[in-house]
């Protein structure tokens, strides 16, 4: 039976989207994919919205000299760190979801092969799955990528903490990481734990010391209030990945609390769940794959993760990539008061206001029981 909220949603849809919403239900690939459109958006703003759209836009999303013109994908800074790497990457999770290894393991020859070198992945995806995948994967092209893994105390301490290190660098199968997160800060005594002594930064240090990881950062899908109270201890992080999307530019909204004060330090900011998490909003027809990814690729991020599980998916965001010509600012406008009706209650990112999206790891930490465990 159809949920009351959604007849409400589908009544009042601009018939543009409608008019989408028909053509993507002829066939919807993936959780990150669907029909991809070229349609412009031309709603107006006022005179005041329009500066304050140019004051974040002044931030340069810093692209490298290639051009969308050579079809390659573009490259950008990571922060201070002086490396640069492509601005749109391979998501780990998704990746341990392909149909099978084989699949999976094609998927990241072929996005190496076209240009992504950035590579997602966590220790507790899929059960380790998707580090042992990526790790076959990356056999005889790891010189070729830039690879993060996530470290998944979820609150224990340094110990476990390096234990994890060692078994991510054994399934990823490489002597060294280009970056190591913190996963999933999204409990509110997070900080305190991981800043604890003996916590878990320590192991950020032990690691940089010890050469098995380049750069640190941390990951976190929650509450902006959480990342600026771990950016308040003023560790030198590297990166920090949080989640942009249309729909989170107006609901407890990382892009204007969290990401200008990444630019502000320097610190990369990494960009996930550009399609809200779930694709919801894509299947629902209220935006395409191209305008929710060229969103969030025109803010000021170093390089956005993307769900792919699928060569289709992938060959579709390398299209977005390749052609990529950052959003001007009433466009970002226009689709930011677009998507603002759909955002107000939180219905397309339903990982910031619900527990269903965090990880068993980290609510088994926390005393939460298992996703299994929890009457539907």
């Amino acid at each position: 039976m159809a949920d009351k909220n959604d007849e409400t949603v589908q009544k009042h849809l601009p018939q543009e989207v409608k008019r989408r919403q028909f053509l993507q239900g002829l066939g919807f690939i993936g959780a990150g994919a669907g029909a991809i459109f070229s349609d412009r958006i031309l709603n107006g703003n006022s005179q005041a919205e329009a500066a304050q759209v140019e004051e974040l836009s002044a931030t340069p999303i810093n692209s490298q000299s290639t051009s969308p013109s050579t079809g390659e994908i573009p490259r950008r800074p990571l922060g201070k760190t002086g490396v640069s790497v492509s601005a749109i990457g391979l998501g780990g999770a998704t990746l341990g979801q392909a149909k099978n290894k084989q699949e999976a393991i094609r998927i990241a020859h072929e996005a190496i092969d076209h240009g992504i070198t950035f590579m997602d992945n966590a220790w507790e995806y899929n059960q380790h799955r998707s580090e042992e995948w990526m790790g076959e994967a990356l056999q005889g092209r790891r010189d070729k990528v830039f690879l993060m893994t996530k470290v998944c105390t979820h609150g224990r301490d340094r110990k476990v903490a390096m234990q994890q290190l060692e078994e991510s660098l054994r399934r990823l199968k490489t002597d060294h990481l280009d970056l190591w997160q913190i996963h999933e800060v999204v409990y509110y005594n997070d900080p305190e734990m991981i800043f604890r002594t003996n916590g878990a930064i320590e192991a950020l240090d032990q690691a940089k010391k010890e050469g098995k990881v380049r750069f640190v950062g941390f990951t976190g899908h929650k509450d902006p209030a959480i990342h600026l109270k771990m950016l308040s201890y003023n560790y030198p992080f590297d990166t920090v990945q949080l989640p942009l999307n249309c729909f989170d530019a107006t609901f407890k909204s990382f892009e204007q609390q969290v990401l200008p004060e990444l630019n502000k330090r320097g610190i990369a900011a990494i960009g996930m769940k550009s399609l809200s998490g779930n694709g919801d909003a894509i299947k629902k027809g209220i935006l395409t794959p191209q305008e929710a990814i060229r969103y969030v690729m025109s803010l000021p991020i170093a390089t956005l993760v993307s769900g792919i599980d699928s060569l289709a998916v992938l060959r579709q965001n390398l299209a977005i990539a390749r052609g990529f010509q950052p959003m001007q600012a009433q466009e970002i406008q226009a689709l930011r008061d677009r998507c603002a009706q759909y955002a107000a209650d939180g219905r397309f990112e339903l990982f910031k206001s619900s527990k269903a999206f965090d990880a068993d790891e980290g609510r088994i930490q926390h005393g939460f029981p298992p996703q299994n465990q929890v009457a539907s």
